[in-house]
């Protein structure tokens, strides 16, 4: 892997802003105007949250590494910003992905235990010849223009949690958003170790007493303040008051190590609003449903074959 996030094709190719995402996936849905009337989807966080799970359930047949499932998602989600979904058959998309992730991640799978894996999971959208597979692969590495090295927030996690102090149950916490944030369009839209400082925040502040996630939102939103007004105009650390050497709780040590960062709070506070959005709109989704809506155009388009 390229040690360089700000040099990778990542950040140069696949980093886009909310508007020029927007942009793109409505071009896509013009182009196919009457596909996308005729087979109308679920939300498109819903419909993640689907494909992370029949990714995942091919994960754990085949005991995958989580970061390769990671890098499966978001494979999925670059191709899904240059192709219109209703045009492919998902599952085949899924399981391609899932094998070229393997690859990439250095934990390879056979191409014909993949299939097979994948026809006993989807029976009815699988079929066995694994020369599908092989055209699809080409068909991934094509549309996301052979850039297939993703930079993951897990690393950053893992420098900052004995900087931070952080407990176990935080760090598990954090894992837990960041696994959750691959379900968002936030990987094609900040860097991973900003992602990775938000999930940080939300595990510190996200405590079983509080009622509901708007509260934890809050929360996120005050450190993240704190923080941009310890700074001066000029960017720099101001300290207000004498110096002490009176231990910081856990709060004030991230106010702190937040405002001596670079990091843009702005991001921050945007990728916890996207994350708790996720949350929310996770209480409609009901798996039925999307394997229904998908299954209407890839069996009436005979994408199946």
């Amino acid at each position: 892997m390229a040690a360089n996030y700000w040099a990778s094709t990542q950040r140069l190719h696949w980093q886009f802003t909310k508007d020029q995402l927007s942009d793109t996936r409505e071009r896509l849905e013009d182009e196919d105007r009457g596909l996308v009337q005729q087979y109308p989807l679920p939300d498109r966080r819903l419909l993640s949250i689907y494909f992370n799970q029949q990714i995942g359930k091919l994960g754990r047949r085949m005991s995958t590494r989580q970061q390769a499932l990671a890098t499966a998602q978001i494979y999925v989600r670059r191709f899904y910003s240059k192709v219109e979904i209703r045009r492919t058959n998902p599952y085949l998309v899924m399981a391609t992905a899932f094998y070229l992730a393997c690859k990439m991640e250095e934990c390879p799978q056979h191409i014909r235990v993949v299939v097979g894996e994948a026809r006993n999971i989807w029976p009815e959208f699988i079929v066995s010849d694994t020369s599908k597979l092989g055209e699809c692969e080409f068909f991934l590495i094509s549309e996301m223009n052979s850039q297939l090295i993703v930079h993951h927030p897990y690393r950053t996690l893992v420098e900052l949690q004995g900087r931070l102090s952080m407990s176990q149950d935080e760090i598990t916490l954090a894992w837990s958003v960041l696994n959750d944030h691959y379900l968002t369009d936030l990987p094609l839209l900040y860097p991973p170790h900003v992602i990775a400082v938000t999930a940080i925040l939300l595990a510190v502040v996200l405590k079983p007493s509080q009622a509901s996630l708007h509260a934890a939102a809050a929360s996120v939103a005050a450190v993240a303040s704190a923080a941009q007004t310890v700074k001066d105009s000029s960017g720099n650390v101001v300290h207000s008051g004498p110096q002490t050497n009176a231990p910081q709780n856990k709060a004030q040590k991230l106010v702190t190590w937040l405002a001596e960062s670079e990091i843009n709070i702005e991001d921050m506070t945007n990728c916890t609003q996207e994350i708790i959005s996720l949350y929310e709109v996770w209480e409609q989704y009901h798996e039925k449903t999307c394997k229904e809506q998908i299954a209407r155009f890839v069996k009436a388009r005979g994408l199946d074959k």
